[in-house]
């Protein structure tokens, strides 16, 4: 399908109706746009997310954490209602001053450390319970090169791809053929380093395979964009064998339900704060009985 050619303004302006489904939550400036201060509970950790593929990668990654015993990453998760616009509070602002999930408060010292950016929350988590991040300089280079991989791949595949095919207004075939040449390509380079290998950073499981799998793994399991059949996911069998060993950890499937609001009632808790909520308080024990 064609569209009209585009001749680019000399200067561009912002207009608020050209946004699409975004519209209501997208502009060309940053900061707080009212006040509003962050809920604080008792755990060292308070992360302020959504269920997206990025706010996922910190609930799994602390899950996994738990699981091993360190009680230190016992955390409250805070829902942020990004269609809402709670991102531009100026609590969460504080925090990240890039108004994007996810966004983690450290209480355990003597100062609140915040950190914001999903890699950069992974490692600083990894690095200080050491867990999922080798110390070997060799192993330790495999895995946050794998990291990084994905903190640069992955805008192409939701900001370019996802938003093309799945979101933007029209359909249009340019975009659609570049993002999805680009996201196959991806998909490509993943199922190379995974026939050689169990998990991205060698033979263990790691801050990388807890970044990509969100991503990735929902790609070919389907979760994101319903593009499964489009991009012919079951050609990249080692994408899915990994895809499905990590999604069979507990620590994944607990993760994965944090402070998530779309998909089934039992597998939705907005909000996290002991590890009994998962029994107690999804969204389907939490509706009215009738």
């Amino acid at each position: 399908m064609s569209t009209p050619d585009y001749e680019p303004p000399k200067v561009w302006t912002w207009d608020k109706a050209s946004g699409g489904r975004f519209a209501n939550i997208n502009r060309p400036i940053a900061g707080a746009t009212h006040e509003k201060a962050l809920p604080v509970g008792r755990h060292p950790l308070q992360l302020y997310s959504l269920g997206t593929p990025n706010g996922v990668k910190v609930t799994i990654m602390l899950e996994e954490l738990l699981a091993l015993g360190h009680a230190g990453a016992e955390y409250d998760a805070w829902l942020i209602k990004i269609g809402d616009g709670d991102q531009f509070g100026s609590g969460f602002v504080g925090v990240n001053p890039n108004s994007k999930i996810p966004a983690l408060l450290d209480r355990s010292g003597d100062k609140p450390v915040r950190v914001f950016e999903s890699g950069a929350i992974l490692q600083y988590l990894a690095e200080k319970f050491g867990e999922f991040l080798p110390k070997e300089p060799a192993a330790r280079a495999e895995v946050l090169s794998w990291l990084f991989w994905q903190m640069g791949s992955a805008p192409y595949l939701g900001g370019g791809f996802g938003h093309f095919y799945a979101y933007a207004p029209s359909k249009m075939q340019y975009p659609i053929d570049r993002f999805t040449m680009e996201t196959k390509r991806q998909l490509d380079v993943l199922d190379r380093r995974l026939a050689e290998s169990a998990y991205l950073g060698g033979d263990s499981y790691s801050i990388a395979d807890i970044a990509v799998f969100p991503w990735y793994g929902g790609l070919v399991k389907g979760w994101l964009y319903n593009a499964a059949e489009f991009l012919d996911v079951g050609s990249y069998k080692h994408v899915n064998r990994w895809a499905d060993e990590v999604l069979a950890r507990p620590a994944v499937q607990r993760g994965r339900m944090v402070n998530r609001v779309s998909g089934e009632p039992s597998s939705q808790l907005h909000e996290r704060h002991e590890a009994s909520d998962f029994e107690t308080k999804t969204q389907d024990k939490l509706a009215p009985q009738g």
